[in-house]
């Protein structure tokens, strides 16, 4: 396989964002469950070839794994979420993430296939979809995709500067109305030694 051949506005006419063409691999294994026999996982994202065509197809198939390549898939960077790559590319593994379904019927194979929906390297496109209770699995980007983004990053992405909160026993006491209250310690009233 080649390496990850990454694109660019300015060196490649026609594409409009920095891209990279990509390829994932799923794999199903057999587990020791009696319930559920077989397990779906993201098992490699690799770079596209003209040679994959672009429909998914059977890799591997044997009593304990099984294999698919779906082909395919644009990986964009969009300069309204240079923080997301940021987030991703200061981790201590930099990775891609991948959004995956089950087919709701069976139309790859005899059974239902994992699907991958779409791949990205943005930390917030990862947490919206697990916020929405997608399916999302991550593995590790390799060294070239990682410096191809950081240089993006370098480029598009500007820190915002922290601002000081102030803590909050300076905030001035107000009622339920927004009016200034007041809290003595002097105690007006109540009982006590009477003498």
């Amino acid at each position: 396989m080649s390496d990850f051949l990454m694109q660019s506005p300015g060196t490649d006419e026609g594409v409009r964002r920095p891209c990279i063409d990509v390829a994932v691999v799923m794999r199903r294994e057999r587990i020791n469950n009696a319930w559920q026999p077989w397990r779906w996982s993201l098992a490699d994202i690799v770079p596209q070839e003209a040679g994959f065509g672009l429909q998914p197809r059977l890799l591997l198939n044997d009593d304990h794994d099984e294999r698919w390549l779906h082909p395919g898939f644009k990986v964009e960077l969009f300069t309204d979420d240079a923080e997301g790559y940021y987030l991703n590319v200061t981790t201590e593994q930099p990775c891609f993430w991948v959004v995956w379904r089950m087919e709701e019927e069976a139309a790859l194979a005899d059974e239902p296939v994992a699907v991958p929906q779409t791949v990205t390297l943005s930390y917030h496109d990862a947490g919206r979809w697990l916020d929405a209770q997608e399916t999302v699995e991550q593995i590790a980007a390799p060294r070239g995709v990682v410096l191809w983004m950081k240089n993006f990053v370098d480029t598009h992405h500007v820190l915002e500067a922290k601002r000081r909160q102030r803590p909050q026993s300076f905030k001035p006491l107000t009622d339920r109305f927004g009016n200034p209250a007041r809290v003595s310690t002097g105690k007006k009233f109540g009982g006590g030694n009477h003498g």
